[in-house]
């Protein structure tokens, strides 16, 4: 927030600067005209100030003929934002409500409408507008030590989750409050929102990498979730679920790798045919322990799907 006060600042001073050098007429307009213009992305910049000069010069362009037609009244104005304000909200227009209305108080103001009044309102856009767009495209806050942050936060949580799930299979009596995930969750949506705030700002050195980050933990969490939900459900200890922690344990350390290893789905894969081989569940408890623990292996498999899409897979000889 404090650097988006700085370039307002810049872009205000910037066009009242620029405005009075070309001696146009209502010269802090320009800075109002600026300050309106100045965005959180560079992208947004663009696209609001082209909104705000097509509704400005519109707006313009009404004003004109409603107060040559019915004259400069204050009922006139009404009439204006009557017919204007619906016409630029239908067109997508809205975010050049304020600026056109900046534009057409001048023209209200004058008592008049001159070629040369409306070409001061359409430079006093060019410079306001221009300012702000100027300012937006020369800088942009960096988010890389945030982002990195939230990814250490990730995966640290992650990292605790499967340990936690592990131990709590080892012992069904153990509680833990779950506080982790909600913290990965919030961390996950900071970073979606950044990763979408650095693609709107890098037009020719976007790297796509942060975006397919969160989407691959966002996806991982609906997985995790269901993983929690079944661990719940088991009220007893069987041999079976020592060796599902074993495994939560070695995904919780592979968690942090930006590789696909590759281990944990190894071991996935023969401890289900295992499974297969062991003899049937003697009691309806030990049956239903066993079902849950099948489907916890279902989850922890689509866990490990997920990271195989997204992640790059390690090749022999990489570090």
């Amino acid at each position: 927030m404090g650097i988006r006060v700085i370039k307002t600042a810049i872009a205000a001073i910037l066009a009242i600067y620029v405005a009075n050098y070309f001696q146009l007429e209502y010269v802090l307009s320009a800075g109002i005209l600026a300050i309106l213009g100045v965005e959180v992305t560079r992208m947004k910049g663009i696209t609001k100030t082209v909104a705000r000069f097509v509704a400005s010069v519109l707006g313009l362009a009404f004003a004109s003929i409603i107060f040559v037609l019915l004259g400069f009244y204050y009922w006139t104005v009404a009439i204006f934002i009557l017919v204007s304000f619906p016409i630029m909200s239908r067109f997508q227009l809205k975010e050049g409500i304020v600026t056109s209305c900046v534009i057409v108080f001048h023209l209200y103001g004058a008592g008049e409408v001159t070629p040369g009044l409306i070409w001061n309102e359409i430079c006093l856009l060019l410079v306001g507008l221009g300012s702000a767009t100027l300012i937006n495209m020369v800088y942009m806050p960096k988010d890389d030590r945030e982002i990195q942050q939230l990814r250490e936060t990730i995966e640290q949580n992650y990292y605790h989750i499967f340990n936690k799930l592990a131990k709590t299979l080892r012992d069904p009596s153990y509680v833990w409050s779950g506080a982790e995930l909600l913290e990965a969750e919030a961390a996950i949506k900071r970073g979606a929102e950044i990763s979408v705030r650095n693609k709107e700002n890098r037009f020719w050195d976007y790297d796509s990498y942060w975006s397919t980050y969160f989407s691959m933990r966002n996806q991982q969490l609906e997985a995790i979730d269901d993983m929690m939900e079944m661990v719940a459900y088991i009220h007893g200890k069987l041999e079976h679920s020592e060796r599902i922690a074993e495994l939560l344990e070695q995904l919780a350390e592979d968690t942090r790798s930006e590789v696909y290893v590759g281990t944990v789905k190894v071991k996935l894969q023969q401890l289900s045919e295992q499974f297969r081989a062991m003899e049937l569940p003697k009691t309806r408890d030990e049956f239903e322990i066993r079902a849950t623990l099948l489907m916890l292996m279902h989850e922890v498999g689509r866990y490990l799907d997920i990271a195989q899409k997204f992640k790059r897979k390690k090749v022999e000889g990489e570090v």
